[in-house]
């Protein structure tokens, strides 16, 4: 079998200038607000100009889109490489996302405060070969490099869906279950907790996503059966 084509270094000259950007904004945001974080101050800790900063990003919160990508992508590799299918895959998930809003609260309440102000859901960007190889890095090889590339970049409908479906398949949950009503209420419980603790308690997430989560299940299962 050939050898896939080297990427070429303009490409991963870019895909490092902007995942660089993107971390330069995480960790100010530990400390900083969005809305204080100049344009300037980040073009100064990646040490590229202002003007440069326009060719990878066309405003400053499209650097919160990015993350969510780049964050989405390395969840759907954990759980598709983690063997779970079906409602554990989900609570893997919310396990996951946990972490994050403990490690990253300024972070991710940032990312919180820009879901609730868009009137509309962010279309998402490409991710191209170069993005891919450099954000995953520390586990790309030859032998899943293809995998890496091909990673859907939908959000988290690219991680429940498939999911839903599975637990239906595997009679975790009844054959009549509505997809989009399991959805609405997931995606409600992902970002309605941390918005309600991230401030006042945040090591509660994970117990409160548990507990959620298990009267979720619980009453899916409910009114499934009593639409039989």
């Amino acid at each position: 079998m050939a050898a896939k084509p080297r990427i070429p270094l303009r490409e991963r000259k870019y895909a490092r200038t902007k995942l660089a950007l993107v971390n330069a904004a995480i960790q100010r945001l530990e400390a900083t607000p969005m809305e204080e974080i100049t344009v300037n101050s980040l073009c100064d800790d990646v040490e590229i100009s202002e003007a440069t900063f326009f060719n990878y990003f066309a405003k400053k919160g499209d650097l919160l889109d990015y993350y969510v990508q780049l964050w989405t992508l390395e969840i759907t590799w954990e759980i598709r490489h983690s063997g779970q299918t079906g409602t554990a895959a989900i609570d893997a998930l919310f396990a996951t996302a946990a972490q994050q809003f403990q490690q990253h609260p300024g972070l991710m309440g940032e990312v919180l405060a820009r879901l609730a102000r868009l009137r509309e859901k962010p279309v998402p960007q490409p991710i191209g070969r170069a993005e891919r190889h450099r954000a995953f890095e520390k586990v790309i090889n030859d032998e899943n490099a293809s995998e890496i590339e091909a990673l859907d970049i939908n959000g988290l409908d690219a991680i429940l869906v498939p999911a839903l479906q599975q637990a239906i398949g595997k009679g975790e949950l009844p054959g009549n279950t509505h997809v989009p009503t399991a959805m609405l209420g997931l995606v409600s419980l992902f970002y309605g907790i941390p918005l309600l603790l991230r401030m006042s308690n945040p090591d509660s997430i994970p117990i409160s996503y548990r507990q959620q989560l298990s009267i979720f299940w619980q009453g899916m299962r409910a009114a499934s059966q009593r639409a039989q």
